[in-house]
């Protein structure tokens, strides 16, 4: 079997692809393992922008069930693949023009900014074969208030994108994912690198006031800080260090 993710690197931007149509993307011991190795291959490269996409027609079915029927219940790289998602620098993008069920919402959750695709449906099937979403409830209620959540989780029942968007699930409803995933690079690209590492963090954890004022101290003395602030008194492109 050949790899089931894949990455291609250019100007800035790691694509990461889900390519294992043949089982909907479902999240398989092996996909999971090339998942990995296609983020570091990003890291590795100093991708400025990662964006999460699949080959259609699904981005991502959940847990692989043929594989967990044989008694493959160990959850580690789908755990760390959640927390990667979130701890890794370069701002995620899911761009999803496919269903999202179960385990694959976590996945796409995960990731910073979720662009969908405006027909498609998404649902927490869990309950159904008798199981909980337990995993993926850590980046989905990040998102999302509990209260949203509940009609949806308890009952397994379909949901649209729309919805979505107003459970705070997802931010970005488009008829032309392509062309919203594409603009939303663009002006990622023009961020400071550690600027955008940074605002991520802002984005994803608490932080004490002691700790944001050393943070905000450091940025505007940082010599990326003081190249943004020339750009910005010279009227001119940023020059942002690789």
């Amino acid at each position: 079997m050949g790899h089931l993710v894949s990455v291609a690197v250019a100007d800035g931007i790691a694509t990461i692809t889900l390519d294992s149509p043949a089982n909907r993307n479902a999240l398989s011991q092996q996909l999971l393992a090339d998942l990995h190795a296609a983020l570091d291959d990003a890291e590795a490269a100093n991708s400025r922008v990662v964006v999460l996409t699949h080959t259609p027609p699904v981005f991502c079915s959940g847990a692989d069930l043929k594989e967990r029927s044989t008694g493959v219940v160990d959850s580690t790289s789908f755990v760390r693949a959640i927390e990667r998602l979130g701890a890794t620098a370069a701002p995620v993008i899911a761009a999803v023009n496919g269903p999202v069920r179960a385990g694959g919402i976590g996945l796409m959750a995960a990731c910073d900014l979720v662009v969908v695709e405006s027909s498609i449906t998404f649902a927490f099937t869990e309950v159904r074969i008798g199981v909980a979403p337990a995993i993926i409830t850590g980046p989905i209620l990040h998102r999302c208030g509990w209260s949203k959540l509940a009609s949806a989780y308890l009952t397994g029942e379909v949901f649209d994108a729309p919805t979505a968007l107003d459970i705070g699930l997802v931010t970005h409803v488009a008829d032309d994912v392509a062309a919203i995933v594409s603009q939303l690079c663009q002006n990622m690209l023009l961020g400071g690198p550690n600027a955008l590492a940074a605002t991520k963090q802002l984005l994803r954890r608490a932080h004490t006031m002691p700790e944001l004022q050393a943070l905000s101290e450091s940025l505007f003395t940082s010599e990326e800080g003081c190249e943004g602030m020339a750009a910005f008194a010279e009227k001119r492109p940023a020059r942002w260090a690789q």
